[in-house]
């Protein structure tokens, strides 16, 4: 009997402990707050040299002169896949004033077919380690999914947004650019 009691003790004792050191370890993160790195709000775009759906190369100097809205997403992502017509929308609404470009993380197969089946139309570049590391440059190390910046026509970043974007919080930062 004593066994029994002992073996429950520890189990109970090490539960709390777990979960007291899971709650000091997270509690000094507000809830969707991440690390800021690298890029930051004012500064010049780093740019991007990716490949399409289609095999080509697409450069972020192709957009200068238009405000240019990046999306980093997956199609394993369900916020991402969520905000797709927000930003279709902001880029059927806007036309030739906004560029937006969708980056994905995965395999050109199973983004081809996403957006086809959503019918997004603006630009969708794809890749692995390459979009790992321009997301990086562009100021996510921690890989969040959806992250999306908004460069002005200058090329300045002017808004930053780690989670699903909401259509009034993409158009406040849309209004203030366009």
């Amino acid at each position: 009997m004593k066994g029994w009691r002992l073996w429950i003790s520890v189990v109970v004792l090490g539960f709390l402990i777990g979960t007291a050191l899971a709650w000091l370890t997270n509690r000094s993160q507000e809830a969707g707050s991440l690390p800021e790195s690298g890029l930051a709000v004012g500064q010049p775009h780093p740019g991007f040299r990716l490949p399409d759906l289609d095999g080509g190369r697409v450069d972020a100097q192709g957009f200068a002169g238009r405000a240019m809205l990046v999306n980093f997403w997956a199609t394993w992502c369900a916020p991402c896949r969520r905000e797709m017509p927000v930003l279709q929308a902001a880029s059927e609404r806007h036309g030739d004033a906004l560029a937006v470009v969708g980056i994905a993380l995965d395999d050109p197969g199973p983004v081809a077919n996403f957006v086809n089946e959503v019918g997004v139309d603006y630009t969708i570049l794809v890749g692995q380690d390459e979009v790992l590391d321009v997301q990086s440059a562009w100021g996510n190390d921690v890989g969040a999914m959806p992250y999306t910046v908004l460069v002005d026509a200058e090329g300045v970043v002017r808004w930053r947004h780690y989670g699903e974007v909401s259509a009034e919080d993409l158009d406040r930062a849309l209004g203030d650019v366009l």
